[in-house]
């Protein structure tokens, strides 16, 4: 019998007996074969996660990539077979935000896999058709595990609209950071610099396409023309904010803990700043991940740390909230 892992409530866990759910009218069912572990599901854990945005008991896991296995009513015999990712958002379809492929801000509340409706961390998932996004045949998907955290900032790079010639940032070298530098590497910029706390992620970096790495502290320029905020606290943001030329284009995918002092607006405003935010990925950023994936311009893998099996579940948590800067991307394998 396969298992599932469940968090019956903050810091309370056990491992059950899965057992697959039959595809509905509209679903599939998709067999898992990896889901990472990201600092929102130690949010979960841990019960921090803002109030709304989670709901006990649950099966977390978010990041997942896998293969369906077999479709409901309504939904094409063709995807059985095929490598898919799948968007994590349950949007209604029928708002004016949805309407609008805006599926993050969806007007009928949050409903999100893995955290308020059951996540990969088991050995299947059944979910609607209509979130998935079909993988190349040969796609590895170990890699594509990632695709999610991916999909994110596919969806700051198309508000940032770099373009070719231009002087780009990123702020914060985790995941999101790494995964910034590739998606900016792709559009040709003059030059691309990485801000990080350390130096751990430098080669990295520029194995990605960075020209130059520096710390916080290190003498930073004032002359970017578009910077992209990974790191998730309001100091990165405000790091972010000061590399920025006037007129400059940010965008702040990380979420600052509550409370947090955020940005100057007599400073947006004198230096004309253009700010944009991201929280998820809509489904245009979704595909654009997926092409760009396909084409060989996104390349996960060296992100991944550490593998293991999902009976594992507390060891990855810990892993992943350790601080460790040899802890890269945390993968479960059912």
């Amino acid at each position: 019998m396969s298992t599932a892992v469940v968090v019956e409530a903050p810091g309370e866990h056990r491992l059950v007996a899965h057992a697959p759910r039959d595809p509905g009218p509209g679903e599939a069912l998709v067999d898992v074969h990896a889901v990472g572990i990201c600092g929102s599901d130690r949010e979960v854990y841990q019960g921090n996660r803002p109030e709304g945005y989670v709901r006990y008991p649950l099966t977390p896991g978010h990041e997942w990539s896998g293969t369906v296995r077999s479709v409901g009513a309504g939904v094409p015999g063709s995807l059985t077979g095929r490598k898919v990712v799948g968007e994590g958002f349950r949007n209604c379809q029928v708002c004016d935000r949805c309407h609008a492929g805006e599926t993050t801000l969806c007007t009928s509340g949050y409903e999100e896999t893995g955290f308020t409706q059951p996540g990969a961390m088991a050995a299947t998932l059944t979910l609607p058709a209509r979130l998935l996004h079909v993988l190349p045949d040969d796609a590895d998907l170990t890699a594509a595990a990632l695709l999610e955290p991916a999909a994110c900032i596919a969806a700051a790079a198309l508000k940032a609209n770099a373009r070719p010639g231009e002087r780009v940032a990123v702020v914060g070298t985790g995941t999101l950071g790494m995964f910034a530098v590739q998606f900016l590497t792709a559009v040709s910029p003059a030059a691309l610099l990485v801000v990080g706390s350390g130096r751990d992620r430098e080669a990295l970096s520029r194995q990605f396409g960075a020209t130059d790495f520096r710390t916080r502290d290190q003498a930073l320029p004032d002359d970017i023309d578009v910077v992209v905020e990974t790191a998730g606290s309001a100091s990165a943001a405000r790091t972010a904010a000061g590399l920025l030329r006037r007129g400059g284009r940010l965008v702040l995918t990380g979420i600052p803990a509550p409370g947090a002092e955020g940005l100057d607006p007599t400073d947006l405003v004198v230096r004309q700043l253009e700010v944009h935010t991201v929280f998820g990925a809509p489904p245009d950023a979704w595909a654009h991940t997926v092409r760009v994936f396909g084409a060989g311009l996104l390349d996960p893998l060296p992100l991944v740390t550490h593998e293991l099996p999902l009976t594992e579940f507390p060891a990855a948590i810990e892993l992943v909230g350790a601080g460790d800067p040899k802890v890269g991307k945390v993968l479960l394998r059912p």
